[in-house]
């Protein structure tokens, strides 16, 4: 063996050596000071209220400083740039709602780049609903398409832009072979607003945030889109059981961190996350309110399911030629 290779051998069995113990001090001494979720959407929705409830019952558990940073904007991309360029000390936790996967897809000048986060978890799913105003003829989404193939582009459907929603429809419409006027929106307040209102014919949002408008009767729900039918509808099918082609489409949660976070402490608050979402009054709220389908797996199987969906989503993005909505 040569000299010069022999020194190397001794050099990086020194380096693992004298990193094992920085690898455990980090561990070991975090957290320090006060502890960031950072929420890349205004309070309301969904996202908010279930990173709120995650902190309360973190800091619960554990007594560490955590406190909730609403940095809205982009449809999720300014909270993301900051919690992409932060520190990566374990301190900043960016948590987001599944459009956050479909920005680097819509967008061709991020302030960021997909890299610089590191997926630590997805936390749960939820099954979206597609609900018609009461004064609509149609009851199911799928007497919606006959009546949209009728008369192409008359009938009007509308989501959040940029989501995966937004995506979804594309997909729909591709798949059936009939035509609707999308109508995108900045947000949920626009977008309920023009629902109630009657001034789109559908609409596609996360279930648990459009039942209230169920119940009172303001909104008539034709459709979800999950596996099965939901627990807060089921009466209503889903749009596989009524014919049409679809695939299963889901929102969910997920948590990041900026990429560099030691992986010990990503492990750490990995499973404070976990014991917090897994005691039986989170979990309730969390079924009961959100419809959730409770996740929570581990980093490696977070990073494959956003890597896939990313593929599949984003040859839907580019075969029907969409961008940011």
């Amino acid at each position: 063996m040569s000299v010069l290779r022999r020194r190397a051998i001794l050099a990086g069995a020194t380096a693992a050596v004298l990193g094992a113990p920085a690898i455990a001090n980090a561990q070991a001494d975090w957290p320090k000071g006060t502890i960031k979720f950072l929420i890349p959407f205004p309070p309301g929705g969904s996202t908010d209220p279930i990173a709120r409830i995650i902190q309360a019952k973190v800091i619960e558990q554990t007594g560490w400083n955590i406190v909730v940073d609403n940095k809205p904007g982009g449809s999720g991309v300014v909270g993301a740039a900051i919690a992409a360029k932060a520190p990566p000390d374990g301190n900043t936790w960016l948590i987001v709602f599944d459009n956050h996967i479909l920005n680097s897809l819509l967008n061709d000048n991020l302030p960021y780049n997909d890299g610089e986060l590191t997926p630590v978890m997805q936390i749960g799913r939820s099954a979206q609903g597609i609900a018609a105003h009461p004064t609509r003829p149609y009851n199911t989404f799928a007497e919606a398409i006959k009546a949209a193939k009728a008369e192409p582009g008359k009938i009007s459907i509308g989501s959040l832009g940029s989501s995966l929603a937004q995506i979804f429809i594309a997909f729909l419409q591709k798949e059936n072979g009939f035509q609707m006027n999308y109508i995108p929106y900045k947000g949920g307040g626009p977008l309920y607003q023009d629902a109630l209102a009657g001034v789109t014919d559908l609409s596609v949002t996360s279930l648990a945030n459009m039942m209230p408008h169920v119940r009172a009767g303001k909104l008539k729900l034709v459709g979800v889109t999950g596996e099965q039918r939901s627990k807060l509808a089921p009466d209503t099918p889903t749009l596989a059981q009524q014919g049409v082609k679809a695939l299963p489409s889901f929102s969910w949660w997920g948590v990041y961190a900026p990429t560099g976070t030691p992986k010990p402490i990503i492990d750490k608050m990995h499973a404070a996350i976990s014991k917090a979402v897994r005691t039986e009054d989170v979990t309730k709220k969390f079924v009961d309110q959100f419809d959730m389908e409770i996740v929570l797996n581990s980093p490696e199987a977070f990073a494959a399911y956003v890597k896939k969906e990313q593929e599949f989503w984003g040859k839907v993005i580019k075969d029907n030629n969409l961008r940011a909505g």
